[in-house]
């Protein structure tokens, strides 16, 4: 695959714009029939997307992390299935940049600009909670590991040319295992079935006794004995994701009144779009998409200004300011998704029209992570300073 170069935020920003307009045309047919967006991928890939956090000195625009959020967000407003699947795409790209050698950074940095993708293999079912990683590399004698595990919720695995698999060694600590998505050993399987965000394909990746060489592996850990952005930059792309939603909720159904709809007959006026009492909500949910995007702008500048001055204290700043988004934007998505029936009338709850996808989307994708949890970090923060942990969820 060739992919462009992107030089720069603004032109990023500008390829984003007519990737969410081209995409969000056939969103909801994909949806409804379960396409999954393998064309699409490919021109998200050959447009350059994909590696604009690549850093300058690699050949990468090395965008700003409000920039990023703002891609995230466009693509979500069309499609939001097809933006969660990158999301872990720029996490794993992430740890190669804090935790790679110079080999590491300059293979894996220039798959990325040659338009790579990867996957994700993260999550665990049947475990005791989400941070106990169970999946094994043991170390051969050769230096290589062998692999062994099953990952559920594997957004991206089944387009991806790497997978990245977070995985113990022998003394527990974590490290990530970067793997070919033909890896013998590797399967992947198309076996999600969510309610929303169906075409993710967030299905199931087994892992038996794949070999893995010394030098595709990352020591992970090492990302969490210092301040650092992991999480913050990770939970940023999700709250973007949500607040493209809501955004793209709140469009759909202004649209759907201005040309669909019929008033009350009590209103005593011509159109639907006229109706005060419609105005009135319209303009409530107005105000929360607008409140909900100022948040992940204000989050994304805390990352920036923690990644031009990385210490525990501007850390902190940015997790906190990241949760507070992503707290409040949850909470928006899930209510402009579903007031997008209260405002449009009986006819927007046709099976046939798909509407009802944006509420899905919004509630599957909301699920993630509890909000109530980053509330109780901002409140630590706020009452007794206390920073929130260095868990990468944060």
């Amino acid at each position: 695959m060739t992919a462009k170069v992107i030089a720069d935020d603004v032109e990023a920003l500008t390829v984003a714009r007519a990737l969410a307009d081209e995409f969000r045309a056939g969103a909801s047919t994909r949806d409804a029939e379960r396409r999954l967006p393998r064309e699409e991928l490919d021109r998200l890939s050959a447009s350059g997307l994909l590696a604009v956090t690549v850093p300058a000195e690699h050949g990468g625009a090395d965008v700003r992390q409000e920039a990023l959020a703002e891609i995230f967000r466009l693509l979500a407003s069309a499609d939001a299935s097809l933006a969660q699947i990158p999301q872990s795409h720029f996490v794993y790209v992430n740890v190669i940049d804090r935790q790679g050698t110079p080999e590491q950074r300059e293979f894996f940095f220039g798959e990325v600009l040659a338009g790579r993708r990867f996957g994700n293999a993260q999550s665990e079912a049947g475990t005791r909670h989400v941070q106990d990683i169970r999946t094994r590399l043991e170390p051969g004698p050769d230096g290589s590991f062998t692999l062994t595990g099953v990952k559920r919720y594997s957004t991206g695995a089944l387009f991806a040319d790497w997978i990245p698999v977070p995985a113990r060694t022998e003394d527990d600590n974590l490290h990530v295992a970067y793997v070919p998505r033909d890896a013998p050993g590797l399967t992947v399987v198309d076996d999600w079935d969510g309610l929303g965000q169906r075409t993710t394909a967030s299905g199931t990746v087994r892992l038996e006794s794949v070999r893995v060489p010394g030098d595709r592996v990352l020591p992970h850990h090492l990302t969490f004995q210092g301040p650092q952005l992991h999480g913050a930059v990770a939970q940023l792309l999700h709250t973007a994701i949500d607040a493209g939603i809501a955004g793209g909720a709140l469009a759909e159904a202004a649209e759907f009144v201005r040309t669909k709809s019929r008033p009350w007959f009590e209103s005593g006026v011509e159109t639907a779009a006229e109706d005060p009492l419609l105005i009135q909500r319209f303009g409530e949910l107005a105000i929360q998409v607008r409140a909900s995007e100022a948040l992940l702008r204000e989050a994304a500048r805390a990352v920036d200004l923690a990644r031009a001055d990385l210490t525990d204290d501007t850390a902190a700043e940015a997790s906190i300011a990241v949760s507070a988004a992503k707290a409040h934007v949850a909470h928006t998505a899930v209510e402009v998704a579903s007031a997008l029936f209260e405002v449009s009338g009986t006819r927007s709850a046709l099976n046939s029209l798909n509407l009802h996808r944006h509420w899905r989307d919004a509630r599957t994708h909301t699920l993630h992570d509890p909000a109530r949890w980053k509330v109780q970090h901002i409140g630590r923060y706020v009452l007794g300073g206390t920073r929130p942990p260095r868990d990468g969820l944060l």
